[in-house]
């Protein structure tokens, strides 16, 4: 899409809202406005709003309309489910829990709290040069005590899809919980069926607005509430709810199922043409993650030789809005801690540069455009 006359290719950061998700809202942030825990006509009526909300999420999801948690966002879903249901886990004296290197820093820094304040025993699952977990290693990790194995769907940066049915397969066999971040697949990829006990999304990556999201865990998981107070959220997470942002979350989820695989396929070919020309034309170019198993629309590279910022700003320049990685880390100056898990040298992750596609339709000859563009990118880099 443009973004004050740029291409904005960092959708994995963040999407545009919907003009029908704005108008799904709009009731429920005017004249529908009472708070959903009143009970009198006003607030019985967003209750309402809220239960269709909830109902019509864990439909997309796989999930019964109980197990659905809204929360304020991917972060705090992330948190809610490793923290959450590790910290139930501890009185039955599971304290161990199964992670990956390369998550987002949601899960990493809520994993940190678990082992630091709680002692709880943090594994960290090997991947292998594109990012990919085995479902060997899953198995090899689980222990007696382990109380959950948290995984990320698809990376957030460099666009990798796991299998989460061989990896589903193993946590079931040994019943232990299986927690999903979704943030980045949600839209993209099926969420129902894939076995997981615990799924995590975020509205505003799929069209709705920030400050939304979801956790969806299955009631036979016990969860420890992190937030306190008025018991909302069937005691799962207090807090007057935010009805309009789930009415929006559960619109934006519906029209992305609905048309996720015609996107997909649209997105996922312009993608892969814009992947081979740049592969071709930018010398030592590398793309990083899985070449196969990855999300439609994400196209992750180093670029040896360069500054990862200097290409992106060399890139907006040309009129192209792009990224060096997760939104999550901004600020930081050290290099993504994806490509260091996945074996890439730390001067050259710092050079990487990631553009995410979003669902809106493209000129044809998009991909050989954008190509040339990255190409003169680099060169000015390179001075």
């Amino acid at each position: 899409m443009l973004y004050l006359d740029m291409l904005y290719l960092d959708n994995a950061a963040t999407s545009p809202v919907r003009p029908e998700v704005l108008e799904a809202m709009r009731p429920y942030l005017t004249g529908v406005f009472g708070n959903p825990s009143s009970h009198h006509t006003a607030g019985e009526a967003a209750a309402g709003a809220l239960d269709d909300a909830r109902a019509r999420v864990a439909r997309v999801l796989g999930m019964r309309t109980g197990d659905v948690v809204f929360t304020a966002g991917g972060t705090e879903a992330n948190n809610l489910a490793v923290k959450g249901i590790v910290l139930a886990a501890l009185e039955a004296g599971r304290r161990h829990l199964v992670i990956s290197p390369i998550e987002h820093e949601s899960i990493l820094e809520s994993a940190d709290y678990l082992r630091r304040f709680h002692a709880v025993e943090v594994t960290f699952l090997p991947v292998d040069s594109g990012g990919r977990i085995a479902a060997e290693s899953v198995a090899e990790s689980i222990m007696h005590d382990t109380a959950l194995v948290s995984i990320g769907h698809a990376n957030n940066e460099i666009g990798t899809v796991q299998d989460v049915a061989a990896l589903a397969a193993v946590t079931r066999a040994a019943r232990v919980p299986l927690h999903l971040d979704a943030v980045q697949s949600a839209g993209w990829l099926p969420l129902s069926g894939l076995g997981a006990d615990a799924v995590s999304i975020a509205g505003h990556k799929l069209g709705a607005p920030k400050g939304i999201g979801a956790l969806a865990v299955r009631g036979r998981v016990p969860v420890e509430p992190l937030l306190h107070g008025g018991g909302q959220e069937r005691g799962r997470r207090s807090g007057t709810e935010n009805v309009a942002g789930a009415v929006g979350l559960a619109t934006a989820l519906e029209l992305a199922e609905h048309e996720r695989e015609a996107v997909s396929a649209r997105v996922g070919s312009a993608t892969a043409r814009f992947i081979s020309l740049v592969l071709a034309g930018v010398p030592e170019a590398a793309l990083t993650g899985d070449p196969v198993q990855r999300l439609p629309g994400t196209a992750s590279f180093t670029f040896a030789g360069t500054s990862g910022e200097s290409v992106l700003l060399e890139l907006e320049r040309r009129g192209v809005i792009s990224s060096s990685g997760s939104a999550c880390a901004a600020g930081s100056d050290e290099p993504s801690h994806v490509l260091l898990a996945c074996g890439v040298p730390a001067e050259v992750a710092q050079t990487s540069v990631r553009f995410t596609f979003g669902r809106e339709t493209l000129p044809e000859d998009a991909p050989e455009r954008l190509a040339a563009l990255v190409a003169e990118s680099v060169r000015a880099a390179r001075g």
